[in-house]
């Protein structure tokens, strides 16, 4: 029996992951009929996350929930049983931003703790909160305020939302903190190590992606430092604590949250150790193999786990930008691309569907055994 096991993240900009799942599926079962498919698309906890969830069969939760600057609409997360996971880029991320505008002093994590508090009080109790595409860099300061906390200035007022404001944050108080938490556990789904402050913090790495010119960067690291001294400094330099405009530091600071590796614990939830059983091929890729990938991305981190199982592991991607010499040291036994077949940009990108099929065509002559 031939088993293939389908295991890619999105790629960005033409197909979510369960569609490059489904094309490649398409074009093996051409050449090889006979072969059991199986299909995990999957995501490194930003987004596409609960895409990956979703396509696995964990119920799909909508909920109105403002955006990054407040313009109310429809987010969704992933739950089952009493576990719930959280995507930020699908509740308060760029694609969030009213006609793609960036407010990078006003812009708020706030609708987060909106979507964090609807998990909780359908019965979650561990919350996985994937951290990426974020437009805001508020400390994570919003999402407490939804749920629960209240930061305050000098006189006792409260605060506007968005990060410019934290400037003047004088007090955090925290009695009022949603009563789910108490009996809650939240894990970070992280992938950078930056810091919250300095040259490898969340302004100076990140900010600049969201719209903020010199002045305004200089005007979110005063405001974050001021944030971290009313918070609490003790997670300030630890990894992860810049990440998502320093959502990070938030959460781990404030809700005891704790950052784990974000394709680790989407494998451990999709049960993908128990996938590989039997396996003849797993096939993983994104819409770029580049220098990123190798920091702990979702192709790098399926590829260990099939390596852990003796399951040879194929790439296929949109492109490679690593020479061949590096991807096998990463662990692939080939990559394939969308490049090969188109190499027009443009066209690649229009062409995407149809291309991954052919891809999956080709990793099957060229990877399995024939009948």
């Amino acid at each position: 029996m031939i088993r293939v096991v389908l295991a890619p993240d999105k790629f960005k900009g033409s197909l979510t992951a369960p569609e490059v799942a489904r094309g490649l599926a398409e074009g093996i079962a051409r050449v090889r009929p006979d072969a059991e498919i199986v299909r995990v698309p999957v995501a490194d906890g930003g987004d596409g996350t609960v895409d990956a969830f979703v396509a696995a069969g964990w119920e799909r939760v909508a909920v109105d929930a403002p955006g990054p600057t407040g313009v109310v609409d429809k987010a969704l997360y992933a739950m089952r049983g009493d576990t719930a996971v959280v995507e930020l880029a699908a509740v308060v991320g760029s694609a969030k931003l009213p006609a793609g505008v960036f407010d990078p002093l006003g812009s708020s994590t706030y609708g987060l703790g909106v979507v964090i508090a609807d998990a909780l009080d359908r019965g979650a109790r561990h919350i996985v909160l994937g951290l990426g595409g974020s437009a805001s860099t508020d400390g994570g300061a919003g999402m407490l305020v939804a749920l629960g906390a209240r930061v305050l200035d000098a006189v006792g007022r409260e605060l506007p939302r968005g990060g410019a404001a934290l400037v003047e944050a004088a007090e955090l108080h925290t009695a009022g903190l949603h009563s789910g938490l108490a009996s809650a556990r939240i894990t970070l789904a992280c992938d950078v190590d930056n810091p919250l402050l300095g040259p490898h913090g969340a302004v100076a790495v990140y900010a600049e992606q969201k719209g903020a010119d010199r002045d305004q960067r200089a005007i979110l690291e005063a405001a974050l430092a001021n944030w971290a001294s009313v918070a609490g400094s003790s997670y300030v330099d630890s990894p992860g604590a810049g990440a998502a405009g320093g959502t990070g530091f938030g959460a781990m600071t404030v809700l005891g949250a704790q950052p784990r590796s974000g394709i680790d614990i989407v494998l451990d939830l999709l049960e993908f150790g128990s996938t590989l059983d039997g396996a003849t091929l797993v096939v993983t890729g994104e819409g770029s193999l580049d220098e990123q990938s190798l920091h702990g991305k979702a192709p790098i981190g399926v590829c260990a786990a099939a390596r852990t199982a003796g399951v040879p592991v194929v790439a296929a991607v949109g492109r490679a930008l690593l020479a061949p010499d590096r991807i096998h040291a990463a662990g692939f036994t080939a990559c394939h691309t969308l490049t090969d077949l188109e190499p027009d940009p443009a066209r690649c990108i229009a062409g995407a569907a149809e291309l991954v099929v052919f891809l999956g065509d080709s990793i099957a002559r060229t990877h399995l055994p024939t009948p």
